[in-house]
């Protein structure tokens, strides 16, 4: 396919996105089919339920057949979160976690050190880590305003999965307006899920993954906070997939991938309670017990890497005068851990149910999870929801 058709491509499925992002939640989601999870999701189950997150996704999708590097197919794209929307220019508080580090997330250095997220965090494919991250700090300077210290730099957050299995990986079809599309299209609301954005090629459990979301809204008793999750899910071996506690990969054992743990996961945390850097490192590493309701034993090839951020404390970024901040006392926080492992697990499962089954490179085909199939051994076990 020659470069213009791809960008015609290109543009046809941005727009697409854009412009119908209400019927995100129209395809069913793992709810819909009666998997039965714990708590209280919030009022879209997703990420922006947290207040002022703006997720927005460029999907790039073109050709068919043999791999022809640099011209496809393409199975791939990015994914972008604001925690405070696209137009604030205020950092959050923010800490991650590896759990295995065969990935990549840029920026964390300055994140440990300094406690706080200043931007969004993008998502794409693992040979596009470098065109995404200049690109959101080209974006920033066209937005034409410093950091909240007044420092015209940016060190940003982009993490990775793999997904040239079925994508042109080598052919770096991913582009600064790309990125640049993600960015300024984000939205609050329903999230668009499985075979979008980063996620596009991205295979979950030997079945297709990619986006997915999941939010809790805690009890009136500890705080009425919201926790919202996203994930890209590129990771883990059909052989131990769990749903709902149920060895759900062992009931569906056709058309494997890898047979074997191999992949990425990256998983993104938004709260609005008031937590400070320490404890939102607390509940990055929280994922971890997530991934593993799943069935994750986060396996050598894996890079699990996550990220938390609080949207509470506005300002907190400065340079002149005591900051008087808002935290919660780390006896308060088991509620916020819970809600964190509950929104991980459900929203790996979103991802593989929105997702569909694709074909790319050299014809290979990584089929979706049949929900058929997945509600008849939930049934079999007693599982399914009422």
């Amino acid at each position: 396919m020659l470069r213009s058709q791809v960008s015609a491509v290109r543009f046809v499925l941005a727009f697409t996105l854009t412009s119908t992002f209400v019927l995100a939640q129209s395809k069913p989601r793992a709810r819909d089919l009666g998997v039965p999870f714990d708590g209280t999701p919030g009022p879209t189950n997703a990420i922006t339920d947290v207040k002022g997150v703006e997720v927005g996704h460029t999907t790039l999708i073109s050709g068919e057949g043999k791999l022809v590097v640099g011209h496809g197919p393409v199975r791939t794209g990015v994914t972008a979160i604001h925690p405070r929307g696209k137009v604030s220019n205020d950092a959050a508080f923010a800490a991650w976690f590896t759990l295995n580090g065969n990935g990549e997330m840029t920026g964390t250095t300055w994140v440990d050190d300094s406690g706080f997220l200043n931007g969004p965090v993008m998502i794409t494919n693992t040979h596009s880590v470098g065109v995404v991250r200049d690109a959101v700090i080209a974006w920033k300077v066209k937005h034409g305003s410093p950091d909240m210290e007044g420092y015209w730099w940016s060190l940003p957050v982009v993490a990775e999965t793999w997904d040239g299995y079925l994508n042109d990986i080598n052919g770096f079809h991913v582009k600064p307006e790309d990125a640049w599309h993600a960015l300024d299209s984000a939205h609050s609301g329903p999230v668009e899920e499985g075979n979008v954005g980063g996620g596009t090629g991205m295979i979950c459990n030997e079945f297709k993954g990619g986006i997915g979301t999941s939010s809790r809204v805690l009890d009136v008793k500890a705080g009425g906070y919201t926790v919202g999750v996203l994930v890209q899910c590129n990771y883990g071996s059909r052989e131990q997939l769990r749903v709902a506690g149920i060895n759900v990969g062992r009931e569906i054992p056709e058309h494997t991938v890898w047979q074997k743990d191999v992949g990425s996961i990256i998983v993104v945390v938004a709260t609005d309670a008031p937590l400070i850097p320490t404890q939102l490192k607390r509940i990055a590493k929280k994922v971890s017990l997530g991934l593993g309701r799943d069935g994750s034993y986060s396996g050598d090839g894996s890079g699990d890497i996550f990220i938390a951020f609080s949207t509470a404390n506005p300002g907190a970024v400065g340079t002149k005068g005591l900051h008087q901040l808002t935290m919660l006392p780390n006896d308060s926080l088991d509620p916020i851990f819970l809600a964190t492992v509950q929104a991980t697990e459900e929203a790996v499962v979103n991802a593989m149910v929105a997702a569909e089954t694709m074909t790319g490179i050299n014809n290979h085909t990584v089929i979706a999870l049949p929900h058929d199939r997945l509600r008849e051994a939930l049934r079999k076990h007693d599982r399914l929801a009422k």
